[in-house]
């Protein structure tokens, strides 16, 4: 084996997934900085409102994939003292930086765009199209074509919201261009005015994939839930074991993409021993990374129902918490018979905003059925599927 062969070979996941970012969005820069000069130079000849709107779009798309590189570059760099989960949420604030821009463009388009129509109801003229104009829309359109969909399939490939907005947004620009052109032929062909409304209409779709960019990015920030079926694999990994009786308090933080850390309770009989507990932890827990990827940390809930009064406890709880059907589950059931204490926890859906209310009657009805008892009931949340 050669020495650069070698090198290739030791190339780590996180690296490979960097260079082709880098190497996806410098085409991007490449390809939107062509289009920005030929747009520029066919929309200053023409006088072409929409064409000029449309090649600062093309700019803002070039500047995007330039923050894409910067953000992955970042994000990339090992973690720290001050960072011990890495930097990999610098991708979702590069997301947000993004999606600015898109909104900038927009707004400057439409602006322009309201500027031509008041220009040319006051006395202005029509452009004028010559077939390079034509030839220079219809090159931009099958551009962005290509850049739209190369940047959503490799976004999808490794995780990059950044390189799938830029995505959206130059599939988005292929159609407006279009709609640039219909402007184009009809202001040669027809010969009436459409060009600033065009123009209205660009700057509107721009300025809506922005926002729809925006809101993505923040919500990753905010926190987002986790990623539909990870949960329930992860689930069905600890199930397959017979030692555990269910899974429950599954949370996942994202700390960028490819990067998830969580933590998890499991049901174990209530006499298995701390070493048979250590084991089985170790050894579901490589699997659920070897699967999925998660880092995870365990915590153990004992079934509890070993004894007569536990067992008849928890059937009445279950009896009673049947009479709420915005009760999604019940877990972490405990009972201290010494200090005749019961705690345990519930998970009321979203939606439900009486869940105090609920928790208090529900240790009413048991207070009345074991009066010698006290209850106290967690509220959980709903953290994943």
């Amino acid at each position: 084996m050669d020495k650069k062969e070698k090198m290739k070979k030791e190339i780590s996941p996180a690296k490979k997934r960097e260079r082709t970012i880098v190497t996806t969005s410098s085409v991007g820069i490449g390809g939107n900085l062509l289009l920005v000069g030929f747009k520029a130079f066919v929309g200053f000849l023409t006088g072409s409102i929409s064409i000029v709107s449309d090649a600062l779009n093309n700019l803002s798309d070039a500047l995007s994939s330039l923050i894409t590189i910067i953000g992955t570059k970042l994000s990339g760099k090992r973690p720290d003292k001050k960072h011990p989960f890495g930097h990999g949420r610098i991708e979702y604030l590069t997301s947000s930086i993004i999606g600015v821009l898109i909104l900038f463009a927009g707004g400057l388009a439409l602006y322009e765009s309201i500027l031509d129509i008041v220009k040319y109801y006051q006395g202005g003229e029509l452009s004028n199209f010559d077939n390079l104009a034509f030839i220079i829309i219809s090159v931009a359109i099958a551009v962005k074509v290509g850049l739209g969909t190369l940047f959503r399939i490799v976004g999808k490939r490794v995780s990059s919201d950044a390189l799938k907005a830029s995505g959206i947004d130059a599939l988005f620009d292929a159609l407006l261009s279009l709609g640039t052109l219909v402007g184009a032929l009809v202001t040669r062909f027809a010969g009436f005015y459409i060009e600033g409304y065009i123009g209205c209409v660009i700057g509107v779709f721009i300025i809506r994939s922005g926002i729809g960019v925006l809101r993505e990015s923040v919500s990753s920030i905010i926190g987002d839930r986790a990623e539909e079926g990870l949960s329930a694999k992860i689930k069905a990994i600890c199930l397959a074991h017979k030692e555990v009786h269910g899974v429950y308090d599954v949370i996942l933080n994202n700390y960028g993409p490819n990067k998830t850390i969580g933590s998890l309770h499991i049901e174990l009989d209530d006499d298995t021993t701390a070493k048979e507990i250590h084991g089985l932890c170790r050894i579901i827990e490589s699997e659920i990374y070897i699967a999925t990827g998660v880092i995870t940390t365990m915590g153990i809930y004992a079934s509890n129902d070993s004894s007569p009064e536990g067992a008849l406890i928890k059937e009445k709880l279950l009896e009673v918490l049947k009479g709420y059907p915005t009760l999604l589950q019940m877990h972490g059931f405990y009972v201290d018979s010494s200090k005749k204490i019961v705690t345990y926890d519930l998970i009321f859906d979203f939606s439900d905003s009486k869940v105090e209310h609920h928790a208090s009657e529900i240790c009413a009805a048991m207070k009345d059925a074991f009066p010698e008892y006290s209850f106290y009931p967690i509220l959980d949340q709903d953290y994943s599927d």
